[in-house]
């Protein structure tokens, strides 16, 4: 009978005393695929196109030149200098796709925050980035929730959808509620549906447990989520954005 001495000298005379390492050669994990910038080039001109798009019919126009060059091509920058693109975690994806979704809802967040001043009735250096935005190093990188922000006793969550499904991960539910219960600190999370152009306001802090609007999704690989109703729903973006006290009154 063959053993497992007859098996470690066989992977010793390919050259392999490591078994980690052999099973990563012969699987080929041990090479590692470049990042293809001329790719993401093509992705960050997509960006600019749905931004410049945007900010046409937007209400609050912009200098998106300005806006573009700061937050898109001046992150990517930092980005790459820093090489965090081809350390970003793929989940399954290529990283020049993982780079795209997270800098799309970064911008999504940036481009909105003149927005969220008049919502809010804030300056805007009362909006707070809780975690900051550092891009120096793949830690801080990870550390930065950039759609994590502090407008007055709120915690605001923003999230974007782009296919026309809008929903909430339970996760941030429990979050929510764990932050209201040991800081009475409400959540509220603001959901741009940018393929509808619509937003909702939720406080996400007071969703109950048997809540109807709890249903699983099937393309999320059976997740619970929290389906947002149309009712939640109080800004078309081609129009001004309500005042937020209006909105909890009403």
């Amino acid at each position: 009978m063959f053993n497992s001495v007859d098996f470690k000298e066989y992977r010793k005379i390919l050259g392999f005393n490591n078994q980690a390492l052999f099973k990563d050669f012969l699987s080929a994990k041990d090479i590692k695929p470049k990042i293809d910038f001329g790719y993401i080039e093509l992705l960050n001109h997509r960006l600019c196109e749905i931004f410049i798009k945007l900010n046409n019919i937007y209400f609050n126009k912009i200098d998106i030149d300005k806006f573009l060059d700061k937050h898109l091509f001046g992150v990517y920058n930092l980005l790459k200098q820093n090489n965090i693109i081809d350390r970003l975690n793929n989940q399954g994806r290529r990283k020049e796709e993982v780079y795209f979704s997270w800098i799309r809802g970064y911008l999504v967040v940036e481009y909105f925050k003149n927005s969220l001043c008049d919502i809010f009735s804030v300056e805007m250096e009362k909006i707070s980035c809780i975690g900051g935005d550092d891009f120096s190093s793949l830690d801080t990188f990870k550390r930065t929730p950039s759609a994590d922000l502090q407008i007055n006793d709120f915690h605001i969550e923003i999230q974007s959808g782009f296919v026309g499904i809008n929903d909430i991960k339970e996760h941030k539910v429990r979050e929510a509620k764990r932050l209201f219960y040991e800081n009475n600190k409400k959540t509220i999370l603001l959901h741009f549906d940018l393929f509808n152009g619509q937003v909702a306001f939720v406080d996400i802090s007071s969703i109950y447990d048997d809540d109807l609007n709890w249903i699983t999704r099937q393309q999320m690989e059976g997740q619970s989520v929290f389906n947002i109703e149309q009712n939640y729903f109080k800004w078309l973006l081609t129009k001004n954005p309500p005042k937020f006290n209006e909105i909890m009154e009403g």
